[in-house]
């Protein structure tokens, strides 16, 4: 469906298939906080008569925000895009590439299906022009490179992923009244996050409330803990090695990085309701704590969309706020970021997908997304001012503050190891039934079972 942007039809007259200024959601050359300059470089393209073609997960309300970036394209080159989303999004681009009739363009929700497409000589590769501009223009670049870099049909690796929009996860959320009124500051480091976690024990309050469950995916928030430690304490190499089993699930890294979380999660002193109750608390539930009186508990570690789950009314900034889930001062490894993200790949080349990745490349392509909602960037030229809120600056501060940058690990393992052993292992390992070596042993063997 041709791309629109305002309630009505389309006026007579327009270029070729070119969006009208009107009809884009900010008319250019308004608002201090978007680049324009860089709309009206790439405007200069001409694609008058082509037609673009691109698929991805999106519905319904997320649907109408990637189509208000999509005008933009459309209004600068004079190309057609079509847009279509799914909620089968990972078997449709499968089949469509088999049968030959893939779109141009597809946003991938995960490297896996990308890089399984890549191998399958689906995926047109993006060039090293891209990859070094990527290097080049996001914090962490050499991480994004190397998350959008997959191995082709004939084995060589190549760059066949941009990324573009990024879900942040090394949060913790507090609110600001509870730690001023306690005398708290929010700590910098790991070691003052387990000194103030430690103190509010001593205080007789609790520092955290954790909740795993989550029905048939109970677990999965341990993971996320797991993942964040595991870039706190090793090397991000080490993390590539765990979640492509090149080191064994019950490596030392690995078991040490699970008894990090434990020292949080299994002392009864330390989470709301004992760690018995970690398990059973439903993840939706568990930070409710934070906003009761006296508080039920003073944080919560999670990831951007939480808040989707807090009381009415709680209002961000004021009622409460995150800060960076932090790293070890004594292990020298800089500010990792745990996440996720999309990546927006070529399934059928054309000179238009060639174009709309190089639109991709441009801040106004980021700022037209960070000034509605749901979107983040590590893209540091993207003026910080278009974010459409304090939080969501916040959020984009730390991706571009980031010096590494991993994806989410579970999802990057086979998911009878990532969406199943992981999650069912850090729920025994939580509740106490067996130690960390046990529940990576499990987990191993497990693995090794599937080879």
């Amino acid at each position: 469906m041709y791309i629109k942007w305002m309630v009505g039809v389309v006026a007579a007259g327009l270029a070729a298939g070119a969006a009208p200024a009107q009809d884009l959601k900010f008319p250019p050359g308004t608002g201090a906080q978007f680049s324009w300059d860089s709309y009206e470089t790439f405007a200069k393209t001409d694609l008058t008569g082509q037609t673009l073609d691109i698929t991805g997960p999106w519905i319904g309300p997320d649907k109408v925000l990637v189509e208000t970036v999509l005008a933009y394209f459309e209004a600068a080159t004079g190309a057609v895009v079509n847009y279509s989303g799914s909620d089968s999004f990972e078997q449709d681009i499968v089949i469509a590439a088999q049968a030959g009739s893939a779109p141009n363009i597809a946003v991938f929700p995960q490297p896996g299906l990308a890089a399984d497409m890549a191998r399958r000589g689906f995926l047109t590769p993006l060039g090293a022009d891209t990859a070094q501009w990527v290097r080049d223009n996001y914090a962490a670049g050499q991480s994004w490179v190397d998350l959008g870099t997959y191995a082709d049909a004939d084995g060589a690796d190549q760059l066949f992923g941009f990324f573009y929009k990024v879900d942040l996860k090394s949060l913790v959320w507090y609110v600001p009244d509870a730690f001023d009124e306690a005398g708290y500051e929010v700590p910098q480091t790991m070691e003052q996050l387990k000194a103030l976690t430690q103190q509010i024990a001593d205080e007789g309050a609790t520092p955290w409330c954790i909740g795993l469950g989550s029905g048939a995916a109970t677990g999965w928030p341990a993971t996320d803990w797991v993942e964040d430690l595991m870039l706190r304490t090793q090397p991000p190499e080490i993390y590539d090695e765990w979640v492509t089993d090149a080191i064994p699930f019950d490596d030392p890294a690995v078991v040490g990085a699970i008894e990090d979380y434990g020292w949080f999660a299994r002392n009864d002193a330390f989470v709301a309701g004992g760690s018995q109750a970690v398990a059973t608390t439903d993840f939706r539930d568990s930070p409710a704590g934070l906003f009761s009186f006296p508080p039920g508990c003073y944080m919560h570690r999670q990831a951007s969309f939480i808040n989707t789950f807090f009381p009415d009314g709680v209002e961000m900034g004021r009622d409460v706020d995150f800060f960076y889930f932090p790293a070890y001062t004594g292990k020298d490894l800089g500010k990792p970021v745990l996440g996720a993200g999309t990546l927006w790949a070529i399934t059928r080349d054309s000179p238009a997908a060639h174009a709309f990745i190089a639109f991709l490349k441009t801040p106004i392509a980021h700022e037209i997304w960070m000034a509605q909602s749901g979107f983040l960037t590590p893209f540091t030229a993207a003026n910080p001012a278009a974010y459409g809120t304090a939080a969501a600056r916040a959020q984009g501060e730390i991706l571009t503050n980031a010096t590494t940058f991993r994806f989410d690990g579970s999802d990057l393992m086979p998911g009878e190891i990532g969406a199943d052993a992981f999650w069912k292992g850090m729920v025994a390992y939580t509740t106490g039934e067996k130690s960390a070596q046990e529940v990576a042993h499990d987990i191993q063997t497990r693995w090794d079972a599937i080879r």
